[in-house]
């Protein structure tokens, strides 16, 4: 991580932002199934302006350079995921507020605040059928295997692990949020995109993740 200044922070996010673009088709399709098809086309834009902007952003603390990633995605994603995903990097970014780096703790510290930032933006619980029914698990096991004083990879993919499986469980649920909530009980049977999207950045995460 030798390109990252930031360290794991500025990683993260990259891995994010190029995740979003590589998948444009693959979110979008999901979305498709019982919504309105733009959520991958909608991220996809929106991380496409961070990765032009990547060497404009101030880098003074992880919490500046968060915040200013905050402002683009919540600026230029359209639909409902850029005040949902600019919420919780903003969150996320007040979670590390005058910390120069980020050990495990705080680290799930920044995804709690993200997924609380995010359940009150869009007024959504676990079970909602949204990202939280992803994320949520996601940050428990991470936790968990902080805990258990388990290294970076292996944190790392065991959250990717849950992600996905608890993604996939998404499709037994009825949405009761988003465009997907419209359509009642056809929403069970597909899985959530934002959940999905969790699952796959946790997974690029894990496969890319140094220390």
């Amino acid at each position: 991580m030798t390109d990252y200044p930031l360290g794991q922070v500025e990683f993260v996010v990259r891995t994010i932002a190029d995740t979003a673009v590589a998948n444009e088709k693959y979110f979008g399709d999901l979305d498709a199934v019982v919504g309105d098809g733009d959520f991958g086309y909608s991220l996809a834009r929106g991380f496409e302006l961070v990765i032009r902007d990547w060497d404009d952003f101030d880098r003074t603390d992880p919490a500046t350079f968060l915040r200013k990633v905050a402002v683009v995605i919540t600026s230029r994603i359209g639909g409902t995921s850029g005040p949902l995903w600019g919420t919780a990097f903003l969150r996320a970014a007040t979670a590390v507020t005058s910390k120069s780096a980020v050990d495990g703790p705080t680290a799930v510290a920044m995804l709690r605040a993200a997924s609380e930032g995010i359940a009150t933006r869009g007024n959504a619980s676990l079970g909602d059928k949204t990202l939280l029914d992803s994320l949520v698990p996601a940050t428990d096991e991470i936790e968990r295997q902080i805990g258990l004083g388990s290294d970076g990879p292996t944190t790392v993919r065991a959250a990717a692990t849950v992600a996905r499986s608890t993604a996939e469980e998404t499709a037994k649920l009825q949405a009761r949020r988003g465009r997907q909530s419209y359509t009642g009980e056809r929403s069970i049977g597909s899985v959530d995109p934002g959940a999905v999207a969790v699952a796959v950045i946790f997974e690029a995460l894990a496969d890319t993740w140094a220390v």
